[in-house]
């Protein structure tokens, strides 16, 4: 499969989670043409602030691998990695990163800054971003729309100069 067929996979999981209440992240991991692990946002269900859909990927596919070591995977995910989640992402070591929307208020795949290519941190994970960005932006935005309508304790915007932004994290 190419990365529009791995990352409509990571979509779906994004569209469960918006189903659930959660922020409408998804994330795959995939090592050569096999899904490793998949998961959703599940910070407000676990109560949890590390729980983003690539860290319960990562942990998920480490597990299934049985080694902390991803290298040969790569992570799909719909929206930019924030600093915590793109620092996962160098420390398990994946092979490459490829994401949808971009998150110019936190994202640090590209947007504010390129973490999982800083080669002084010991590891080089290159990115491609951008992949499905509107269906995944669309996703966002209806998210923070529902949060505004139903009167949320929210602290973000879902659009900022008109591009898609999660301001979550």
């Amino acid at each position: 499969m190419n990365d529009e067929a791995w990352m409509r996979i990571a979509l779906s999981l994004a569209r469960r989670a918006f189903e659930a209440g959660e922020t409408p992240v998804g994330a795959a991991v995939v090592k050569g043409d096999v899904l490793i692990a998949a998961a959703c946002n599940g910070v407000i269900s676990r109560g949890d602030p590390t729980a983003h859909a690539e860290m319960l990927a990562i942990r998920q596919a480490a597990r299934a691998l049985g080694n902390w070591r991803l290298t040969g995977c790569t992570l799909y995910v719909t929206l930019e990695p924030c600093a915590m989640c793109a620092g996962a992402v160098v420390r398990a070591r994946l092979s490459r990163l490829v994401w949808g929307a971009r998150d110019p208020v936190c994202g640090c795949a590209g947007s504010l800054y390129r973490l999982t290519e800083d080669r002084p941190l010991g590891w080089y994970a290159p990115s491609d971003g951008g992949v499905l960005a509107r269906p995944c932006g669309a996703l966002l935005d209806a998210h923070f729309a529902r949060c505004r309508a139903e009167r949320h304790n929210f602290a973000g915007n879902a659009c900022i100069n008109g591009e898609n932004a999660y301001n979550g994290c």
